[in-house]
C-alpha cells in the first residue's frame, strides 16, 4: 500500500481507525465498551496519529541520528516553544490515549469519546502549524 504524502491526513486517518475499532470491534454495552483489547488497539492507534501529525508540525525527528526516538519530553519541549497552550492538551493526550488506554484498557465510553477528541483537537493544531518543506 503506497504511503500517503500528506502526513496530517496520515493522522487523521489513525484517528477514524480507531474510531472504527470502537465502533465495530469493542462493543458498546451502556456506558462501557465490553473489550478492552479494542479499546487498547484504538488508544494505541489513536495515539500513534497524534504522533504522526506531531512530528510534521514539530519537525522532531529532523536532526535525530538514525535510531534515536523522540520521548515525550521532547514533543513537550517542542510544543511549548511553538505554543505553550497546547503542553496541556498534549500531556493529557498522552495520558489518556497512551497510559489509560493504551496500557490499562480503560472501557468507560466517556473517558474513550475525550481521549479521542483530544487526539483530534492536537491534529487539528497540527495541521494549522504544518509547513511541508
Amino acid at each position: 500500500m503506497a504511503e500517503l504524502k500528506h502526513p496530517i491526513r496520515e493522522a487523521e486517518r489513525y484517528i477514524e481507525n480507531a474510531r472504527i475499532l470502537l465502533s465495530e470491534k469493542a462493543e458498546k454495552d451502556g456506558s462501557y465498551y465490553n473489550d478492552s483489547k479494542y479499546v487498547r488497539m484504538a488508544g494505541n492507534t489513536a495515539w500513534n496519529g497524534v504522533l504522526i501529525a506531531l512530528d510534521a508540525a514539530l519537525g522532531i525527528r529532523k536532526g535525530m541520528k538514525r535510531g534515536q526516538r523522540p520521548d515525550i519530553q521532547d514533543y513537550q519541549d517542542a510544543i511549548s516553544k511553538k505554543d505553550n497552550k497546547m503542553t496541556r492538551p498534549l500531556f493529557y493526550a498522552y495520558e489518556s490515549l497512551n497510559t489509560v488506554l493504551g496500557y490499562d484498557g480503560n472501557c468507560n465510553y466517556t473517558i474513550v469519546q475525550a481521549s479521542i477528541k483530544q487526539a483530534k483537537t492536537l491534529v487539528s493544531w497540527a495541521d494549522k502549524h504544518y509547513r511541508p518543506d
